[in-house]
């Protein structure tokens, strides 16, 4: 595991391991170097079916079955066109009368069987040394000529090329591709991200490099079927394009866990009792041999750091930009949420108002009301202090209007109506006037609330607004109208 490392001034300081090795190590899906936990059994009669693509079976072959099969092939057919060489020659009487210069041979100066195996090899092999060769009095030799070059071009051809592709194989290139030990949950631009880390070792390029994240876990649909190792899909910027990758850097991968990702419920404590493995498969062109290349890998929940981040490695050098590989697995602890998206998405729906349920026993103009009559509270608190008190005796005015409104008649009234019967509510200093312009006020709203917007509009003699505030003004004292024509002003 990685080492947790906190900053502290410029520097990084290692704090303690990443993760208590006190859970034993579950059986894996995918190995850290790539290579898959699973073996095919039972096959019964599909075992044939290797046998039809004979090619892809030897390149499968691991390479001291590769060089087994190699060399027996080619001494047994070594031994056994020599076998036939000799044949020939001992058929014909040729081994007796080998000697005989009056006598032509069908394959001068075959002996015995080495001397006829040393013939098909030079034969073979193309050296031609020139001691042993063909007669034309020998027409079965021509025909045996024939077919031994036809065969052991094919087979020179399947073999070679076999040990050629296997050779050639992309699977080397794939060590050094690196990923990070560990990946991480932290917040990123202000969401919460699983992260982890890919590298090149070689300064070549890797064409078209493009990553995939596999979510390896067991569950159970609503029908009650039980998937094991059911396979989900980890979105990694499949839709902005940030999983094509320039790897001539160590990359940071990221994926957003918000409601469309599998860990939309996980949390800080949960990751604790999950069981799942993350599989990473990073594919690309080698720049050398232009054959595809694929490098996997798995993180599985113990792997998974909640709150960390990785350490840069990243440096500016005198003109060039350097790579510190020795800190490519450090990991360092950041501030992060304990709490899932899920949770703090939930959180963030009660704290705030406008989020906050509506009861349904209220009505629309109440909803509305109750929130503009905060900004009216607000505004009052600006006003003079005797302001302040003379309006304070006025606060159930709004609620009388508001129960006045509660009828059918008023639903036609809009938002603007409430406020025109707090704009005129007249300011005293008085009981009895204050009593007086109340009920003038509440007259209005009746007739008003009666009406829609448009309807008040097109009434013959509206009642001019700013004429009741100048009447409404006249009932106040000197020092009050001057106050209120400044806070007016």
């Amino acid at each position: 595991m990685s080492a947790v490392r906190r900053k502290s001034g410029d520097e990084y300081q290692v704090v303690g391991p990443a993760r208590s090795g006190t859970r034993r190590e579950r059986q894996r899906f995918v190995d850290k170097n790539g290579r898959c936990n699973v073996q095919h059994g039972n096959l019964g009669g599909e075992s044939s079916r290797y046998l039809s693509d004979l090619f892809t079976t030897l390149v499968d072959l691991k390479w001291r079955w590769n060089l087994l099969i190699f060399l027996l092939t080619y001494t047994v057919a070594w031994l056994v066109m020599a076998s036939m060489w000799w044949g020939i020659a001992y058929l014909r009487g040729d081994l007796h009368r080998a000697r005989d210069n009056t006598y032509s041979p069908c394959v001068a100066n075959v002996y015995n069987f080495p001397s006829a195996f040393l013939f098909f090899i030079e034969t073979e092999a193309t050296i031609g040394y020139g001691h042993r060769y063909i007669t034309e009095r020998c027409p079965e030799g021509i025909v045996l000529f024939l077919f031994q070059s036809l065969l052991g071009s094919i087979v020179d051809a399947f073999l070679i090329g076999c040990m050629f592709i296997k050779m050639s194989q992309p699977k080397k290139r794939a060590e050094t591709l690196m990923f990070s030990r560990a990946a991480v949950v932290s917040q990123r631009d202000g969401k919460l991200c699983l992260m982890f880390r890919v590298g090149n070792l070689r300064n070549s390029h890797m064409v078209s490099a493009q990553i995939r994240c596999k979510l390896i876990k067991s569950r159970q649909t609503p029908e009650g079927e039980f998937l094991p190792l059911d396979q989900c899909e980890l979105d990694v910027g499949f839709g902005t394009g940030a999983d094509q990758l320039f790897l001539v850097s160590p990359l940071t991968i990221c994926h957003e866990i918000n409601s469309k990702s599998p860990f939309f419920c996980l949390s800080q404590r949960s990751l604790r009792s999950e069981q799942f493995e993350i599989v990473v498969i990073l594919e690309g062109i080698v720049e050398t041999t232009g054959m595809t290349c694929q490098a996997r890998t798995s993180y599985t929940e113990d792997e998974v750091l909640w709150g960390h981040r990785f350490l840069p490695v990243m440096s500016l050098e005198d003109g060039f930009f350097r790579v510190d590989y020795s800190q490519f697995h450090a990991t360092f602890e950041v501030p992060t949420p304990p709490f899932s998206v899920k949770e703090q998405e939930e959180n963030l729906s009660l704290v705030s108002p406008l989020n906050s349920p509506v009861d349904n026993n209220k009505t629309r103009r109440e909803q509305i009301c109750s929130l503009d009559c905060i900004d009216i509270a607000g505004e009052k608190n600006k006003l003079p202090f005797k302001l302040q008190k003379i309006s304070s005796r006025k606060e159930d005015l709004p609620r009388r209007a508001l129960r006045m409104s509660s009828s059918n008649a008023e639903k036609t009234c809009s938002t603007g109506d409430l406020l025109k019967i707090q704009e005129i509510s007249p300011i005293c200093d008085s009981e009895d006037s204050d009593d007086r312009m109340q009920l003038k006020a509440l007259k209005i709203n009746a007739e008003a609330l009666t009406l829609s917007t448009g309807d008040l509009e097109l009434q013959k003699n509206p009642p001019s607004m700013c004429a009741l505030e100048m009447k409404l003004e006249d009932n106040f004292p000197a020092k009050l109208q001057k106050m209120n024509s400044d806070c007016l002003s």
